[in-house]
């Protein structure tokens, strides 16, 4: 595995090595390229302000990544970064546009319930403030205006996982969503049921973990016969295993991302496998994107997605990544 250094510094590398063509070759600003209506970049002129709304809660351990990336690549860029987070759609739609009336130069946004945000994305559009999708939404990407998408493709990783599982000789799979209406979350189950076949759903609330934690147990006392649950967050995946030892089961958990106490679990055996989208880099990767496009008229992807996942963090490289996890950049 590549170290996050190592990784990190080559990016870094490619960035100042675009940057330096920029100044050596062509003009800071300008009528660059366009995109979904958007007239180029923001005209040069003070440093760039870069405003990043994601749907996470203020603290969520997974969002709390992404924000450390997108400071990170603000303060080696010099780029003044704005992140805020907010699950209620109305309240990100709002954040949004109080993004577009402050002029930022460029915006990074997360789309769990993209119909509730079209509006106000296409108001930045149309402002000419370049925007660039992340994590969440990326079907709607392109519709919206957004110059490229920058996550992993939930579908192609609920596929993988499902695949992974049965290949580990599972049976039955009981996939849990945790958060109503996020359309990345049903996706990922459906792409593990692709992959494994006949797949249970079962819904429970995570701003309710107790109740998460009984409906989990419910759920595996009543069919026995479930051997493995895939969890879509990292917290729900604590509430599974601890619902399968209460109950009981012999089912085994997996989950999607990756914080401190996965990687635990990960090593004494209690998860079988995370599912890591590198969300470090969805904060990072926008910004040096806007950055770019700003001082460079640079664009990335052709049109698809830059897919920062799926990875599989498992016993055999769980030390190295758990490292990086501790410092908060994986």
């Amino acid at each position: 595995m590549t170290s996050h250094r190592s990784r990190l510094g080559a990016l870094v590398g490619l960035t100042a090595a675009g940057l330096v063509l920029a100044a050596c070759s062509g003009p800071t600003g300008g009528s660059g390229n366009t995109n979904g209506g958007a007239t180029g970049p923001a005209p040069a002129g003070g440093p760039l302000k870069v405003a990043v709304v994601s749907h996470g809660t203020p603290g969520d351990a997974f969002w709390n990544v992404v924000k450390n990336g997108a400071e990170a690549a603000g303060k080696e860029l010099g780029v003044e970064v704005q992140y805020q987070a907010n699950g209620d759609p109305a309240a990100q739609s709002k954040s949004i546009d109080n993004a577009v009336a402050q002029k930022v130069g460029g915006l990074v946004v997360s789309m769990a319930n993209p119909d509730a945000l079209r509006d106000s994305i296409t108001k930045a559009v149309q402002a000419g403030i370049p925007v660039v999708t992340i994590n969440s939404g990326e079907q709607r990407s392109t519709e919206f205006g957004a110059l490229m998408h920058v996550g992993q493709n939930e579908g192609i990783a609920g596929e993988q996982a499902g695949k992974k599982l049965k290949d580990a000789g599972k049976r039955k799979l009981l996939c849990v969503i945790h958060e109503a209406g996020n359309v990345g979350l049903s996706q990922r189950c459906d792409g593990a049921e692709r992959g494994f076949g006949t797949t249970q759903k079962l819904q429970v609330d995570i701003s309710n973990p107790t109740d998460a934690q009984a409906r989990l147990k419910g759920a595996l006392q009543s069919d026995p016969s479930i051997d493995a649950v895939l969890t879509l967050n990292p917290q729900v995946a604590g509430n599974a295993v601890n619902a399968a030892k209460e109950s009981g089961a012999k089912a085994q958990v997996a989950t999607f991302d990756l914080n401190s106490d996965v990687v635990a679990a990960i090593k004494n055996g209690d998860v079988l496998f995370a599912v890591d989208q590198q969300q470090y880099l969805q904060g990072y990767l926008p910004v040096v994107f806007l950055k770019l496009y700003k001082d460079n008229a640079n664009t990335v992807g052709g049109g698809h997605p830059v897919l920062t996942g799926p990875g599989f963090v498992e016993k055999s490289n769980v030390d190295a990544v758990g490292r990086n996890a501790d410092r908060g950049t994986r």
